[in-house]
């Protein structure tokens, strides 16, 4: 009795069809290409698809499909009641589903509305065909069928499926090629080639016979065509740049977009990727697991390479979290905007000479240099190309926290959103948590020449981080090269970091490397007028590295990536920008050199803001004692959970004759050297020291 209804039903549909709306969803999946137009990834919702139009639809897999599925396809009007009386014939008199009779445009509209495999499911899905009838052509149903249609392993569509099981386009299948994947339409699971070939290659050779008896083939055609060899060419799809494509897919729009051409250079991309990945198994006995590196084209804001992890695929070490977006301490990757700053407001030149001694600043925050030593009066260019500590908090307090929070903000630093007093003059030194993928642009607005403009991530259709916005001075051009020029300078940051540090290349580029107080994380910065770098190591697990700094830990990958952009992307050197000059400084006064000077270097100037010129009385004020240590005021605090011997403080003056004679409220001293280690002990004190002719002093205490 069901199968009678069945038949009465279709022949009643196509009296009842009036004109319903008529809606199939012909999209490909997101193709995401590199500049040069390489694929480097397929982005699928749960069907690899790419849509084709019927005229680059190779004819066999029409004739194919019609002979084995719906050989009265351009006669009937959706559905074929000659097979429907036949398949329910066929079906009552077996007592079984053997046959379907569903039409091609039935089963187009049973894939655009999929529905439940019984009597109502079945008359609807009858009711949607001879809508479909109405609406379209046989031409335009076929081409909606052929890229709707589900041919296994995710594939939709005849392009998606030919272009993965035998790497040609649909256009230019075989007969024996198109009458194999049309096989496959019938069960795409039964009949999967990567597990049951021979099914497949049975269906197949159904598929031609079909096309045989409809006279669709001639004999010698089909012979020809049972004997061609099928192989299969399965072609992997593209999964490179994981973290970059799944950064631009929250960038993109959910639908409409379904090629796009991104900034990214594969090539490059996939050597960033095989430097940090090597780079990082190198340090691994120093607890280091992972790394990310972003490279950006200045001139266009463009990424051409992004790189989120050593390994995406290593779930071990948390692959799969994107390190060029992940929140990280920047240790002293800050201190060229701390001096960018002081120069924009005029309170420092590269020639001022800042102390570098042990100092207690407000709150009590007392910073150390990462060799545990103080090194005097020194000028800010080394205080910057050495990274010293003190100075650039110096070089923060002069400027103010709330104006390095608002340049950065206004460079693209988005993460430091806590007021400048959480912060404090801790900033200088990296307290707060940025962005590599931000910092990075940052940094490129040092190399445009003071310029912040969005990072770009697409040129088609054009897509931009954070967003879409016109380029903005964030510092003046003088300013951002004075910096410029101290982070090019080999020589300058030597002392430190050696001649033939991992910042050092044959070619002009200037570099800044930052670690975390404790060694959780550290950075690496390189650029050149035409590009910039910036690298991440540590681990994600936010365990600290075994005292791994940036020159050793994430250097040597700017240095690989910096050689390898420059013969690929050659780079110019910087330009000076007007109002540059050349001026000879003394180097004991950070003054304008003068008649009297005798010790003098070249150093660079914005031109509307020269020191003075030095009269020469440094000559003899260098000979003059003066306490470093303690301070005026300074107040120290026995911890009683301490034993009282480990309690020292060190009094340390600055004495050209290296012989120091030092009181302690009028008691003599022994130690005559100019660093005295002195136990704690409660009281008020008066300390005074003399060196040669000369003399200084200094009040502390000590409480219990």
């Amino acid at each position: 009795m069901r199968w009678f209804c069945t038949i009465l039903i279709s022949l009643l549909l196509p009296c009842t069809v009036c004109g319903e709306e008529v809606f199939y969803p012909l999209k490909s999946s997101r193709q995401i290409y590199d500049r040069y137009g390489t694929l480097v990834r397929q982005v699928a919702g749960d069907k690899y698809a790419q849509y084709v139009p019927l005229a680059e639809i190779s004819p066999w897999l029409v004739a194919a499909a019609v002979a084995a599925e719906d050989k009265n396809f351009f006669s009937h009007n959706g559905v074929d009641m000659r097979a429907v009386l036949r398949a329910s014939w066929q079906n009552a008199t077996e007592g079984k589903v053997v046959s379907g009779a569903s039409t091609i445009t039935q089963q187009l509209a049973r894939a655009i509305e999929p529905r439940p495999k019984n009597l109502w499911g079945k008359t609807r899905e009858a009711y949607k065909a001879a809508a479909l009838e109405k609406d379209l052509s046989k031409e335009e149903i076929l081409e909606a069928y052929f890229n709707v249609v589900e041919l296994g392993n995710l594939t939709q569509g005849v392009e998606a499926a030919s272009q993965f099981y035998f790497q040609v386009p649909a256009s230019d299948v075989s007969v024996s090629q198109a009458a194999f994947l049309v096989g496959l339409i019938k069960s795409p699971t039964y009949y999967n080639p990567l597990k049951h070939f021979k099914r497949a290659l049975t269906r197949r050779d159904y598929v031609l016979k079909k096309m045989l008896e409809n006279g669709f083939i001639s004999d010698e055609i089909y012979k020809l065509a049972r004997t061609e060899q099928i192989v299969l060419k399965k072609s992997p799809r593209p999964f490179e740049a994981p973290h970059f494509t799944q950064f631009l897919e929250r960038l993109l729009p959910l639908q409409g977009t379904t090629k796009v051409r991104t900034t990214l250079d594969r090539d490059a991309q996939l050597f960033a990727q095989e430097v940090v990945k090597n780079n990082v198994a190198k340090l691994g006995d120093f607890h280091v697991t992972n790394g990310a590196a972003v490279i950006v084209e200045n001139k266009t804001g463009a990424v051409v390479a992004y790189v989120g992890s050593a390994d995406f695929h290593n779930s071990q070490n948390s692959g799969q979290v994107d390190g060029a977006r992940a929140l990280r301490q920047p240790g002293s990757a800050l201190k060229p905007f701390v001096y960018g700053l002081a120069f924009e407001k005029k309170v420092l030149t590269p020639a001022s000479l800042i102390q570098d001694e042990d100092t207690f600043f407000d709150g009590g925050f007392r910073p150390r240099n990462y060799d545990e030593t103080f090194h005097g009066a020194v000028s800010v260019r080394k205080s910057l190309a050495c990274s010293y500590n003190v100075p650039a908090v110096r070089a923060l307090e002069m400027s103010g926290v709330n104006n390095l929070l608002a340049l950065l903000h206004a460079a693209g630093v988005g993460s430091l959103q806590k007021p400048d007093d959480f912060y404090g003059l801790g900033l200088a030194l990296g307290n707060g948590e940025v962005r590599l993928l931000e910092l990075t642009n940052a940094y490129a607005s040092l190399a445009r020449g003071g310029i912040y403009q969005p990072l770009q991530v697409a040129f088609s259709p054009a897509v931009y981080y954070p967003e879409q916005g016109k380029n903005k001075r964030v510092l003046s051009a003088q300013s951002a090269f004075l910096v410029t020029d101290i982070l090019r300078d080999n020589q300058a940051r030597a002392p430190s970091f050696g001649l033939n540090s991992a910042l050092y290349v044959p070619f002009e580029m200037a570099a800044k490397t930052g670690t975390s107080k404790d060694y959780k994380d550290n950075f690496a910065f390189g650029y050149t007028p035409r590009w910039t770098i910036g690298v991440w190591v540590g681990n994600f697990d936010a365990t600290p590295m075994q005292k791994v700094s940036g020159i050793t830990g994430a250097g040597p990958i700017l240095h690989d990536l910096a050689v390898y952009m420059q013969e690929k992307y050659p780079s110019a050197p910087f330009k000076e920008p007007e109002q540059i000059v050349r001026k000879a400084v003394c180097t004991q006064s950070g003054l304008l050199a003068g008649k009297n000077c005798k010790h003098t270097r070249e150093e660079v100037f914005d031109a509307q803001f020269l020191p003075d010129t030095c009269d020469g009385k440094h000559q003899a004020s260098a000979e003059k004692v003066r306490i470093s240590f303690p301070q005026a005021g300074d107040i120290f605090k026995i911890d009683p959970a301490v034993k009282l011997s480990s309690q020292k403080i060190k009094f340390t003056a600055r004495c050209a004759q290296a012989v120091c004679a030092w009181k302690l409220d009028n008691q003599a001293l022994k130690d005559t050297s100019c660093d005295v280690w002195w136990p704690l002990q409660a009281g008020k004190y008066t300390l005074s020291v003399t060196c040669g002719a000369d003399n200084a002093q200094t009040h502390f205490e000590v409480l219990e």
